[in-house]
């Protein structure tokens, strides 16, 4: 398998990087500075190198230097699937008469969008954002479900886009009065095309991953989950034909025109899906543990993703993992710097403090991050 390795990286106008850079040949590498000082900036910025808006899901405006003229950029040297490469993505200065678009480019040639760098590494993220993901709304615990197929299937992203367009062509043709029942039905055999795609990726995806998580279970030194996808078109086509589920959500979408007209929104179909996880040491959903017990129970289940991508794409997908390490105690530390080496990713963790990373070993790297530069620890 191949490892996702970032060599060099350079930012320019990113949040409050107006230049910076770094070079690493580190498995594990630890950015160490004061809260505010830009370590998760750094590591959004690589986050930026995958399709999607970034750990943070930010608008590209917002990750300009506000103190710039609008444009960013972010680029590095990485070690994929494919060989050497040179990534880069950014804004260019916004002008009046121009939408701002988002520019890719791999080996300084232009690429149709971010989805064409999957070709080349594949990434995994765990922020302190996504510690309240149990107790949180279905629409964020979707969300990072579509994040983990994403990692496996580069397209997904831009099946979702799809899916929602369409959508929302649909609500606003139900919004005119004396709508074309026929135009109404091309709608919405789009609609259902799109949404049995999407369906059908997420459930492979958990299927997949819950056969891993098993193999996992007495393996890891964190606690296992059971997942479940509670969306009837995901679960139906386990069993069922996408032909027939195809059929069947055109049907109800046909049958619910009159509901959906008055609510103002579709109110059946994936869109609507949610991610259910049980945490299996005492067989009780995941909001129900204690924080220490959901904290543990995410970073297995992103190991175990992790090595779900590596199997399934032959790319060992690189690792961000932003202020995790400092509300571990020091065996579930040691612990997972235990499974990370195992898994033969490189890794980029955050921390304020340097002690955190004291067991990363001679194969890590440490970097201190201060008002927005970057420094090899000497």
């Amino acid at each position: 398998m191949t490892p996702s390795r970032i060599h060099r990286l350079t930012l320019t106008h990113f949040r409050n990087y107006r230049a910076a850079g770094l070079e690493t040949a580190a498995d594990m590498v630890a950015l160490v500075g004061p809260n505010g000082a830009g370590k998760t900036n750094c590591i959004e910025a690589i986050s930026f190198l995958s399709p999607g808006r970034g750990l943070r899901r930010a608008t590209l405006e917002d990750v300009a230097d506000n103190q710039g003229d609008g444009s960013w950029a972010v680029s590095a040297q990485v070690e994929g699937a494919l060989g050497l490469a040179t990534l880069g993505t950014g804004l260019e200065p916004p002008r009046a008469d121009t939408a701002v678009s988002r520019r890719c480019r791999i080996d300084r040639e232009p690429v149709n969008s971010a989805a064409a760098f999957g070709d080349h590494i594949r990434m995994v993220w765990l922020t302190p954002a996504m510690d309240g993901l149990f107790m949180g709304a279905g629409s964020e615990r979707r969300r990072f479900f579509d994040r983990l197929v994403l990692a496996i299937d580069s397209e997904h992203s831009s099946r979702i886009n799809a899916l929602e367009r369409s959508l929302r062509s649909r609500n606003r043709l139900l919004e005119t009065r004396n709508y074309d029942d026929h135009w109404c039905d091309a709608i919405e055999r789009e609609t259902a095309e799109l949404a049995v795609a999407v369906a059908a990726t997420r459930g492979q995806t958990a299927a997949r991953l819950t056969g891993m998580l098993n193999a996992r279970a007495l393996a890891s030194a964190f606690p296992s989950a059971q997942i479940a996808l509670d969306g009837w078109m995901e679960n139906a086509l386990l069993t069922e034909t996408a032909t027939s589920v195809e059929d069947r959500y055109r049907q109800i979408l046909r049958d619910n025109r009159p509901r959906d007209a008055i609510a103002g929104r579709t109110t059946d179909g994936p869109h609507l899906t949610d991610l259910q996880v049980i945490y299996a040491p005492k067989t009780m959903p995941a909001r129900d543990a204690s924080t220490g017990e959901q904290k543990a129970l995410l970073i297995g289940l992103v190991l175990a993703h992790a090595t779900l991508v590596a199997e399934m794409t032959g790319i060992v997908p690189l690792l961000l993992l932003d202020e995790v390490v400092a509300h571990l105690d020091p065996n579930r530390r040691a612990a997972l710097f235990d499974e990370l080496r195992k898994l033969g990713a490189q890794v980029w963790l955050t921390g304020a403090d340097p002690a955190a990373f004291a067991e990363i070993g001679a194969g890590g790297e440490v970097f201190d991050v201060e008002s927005g530069r970057v420094s090899a620890r000497r």
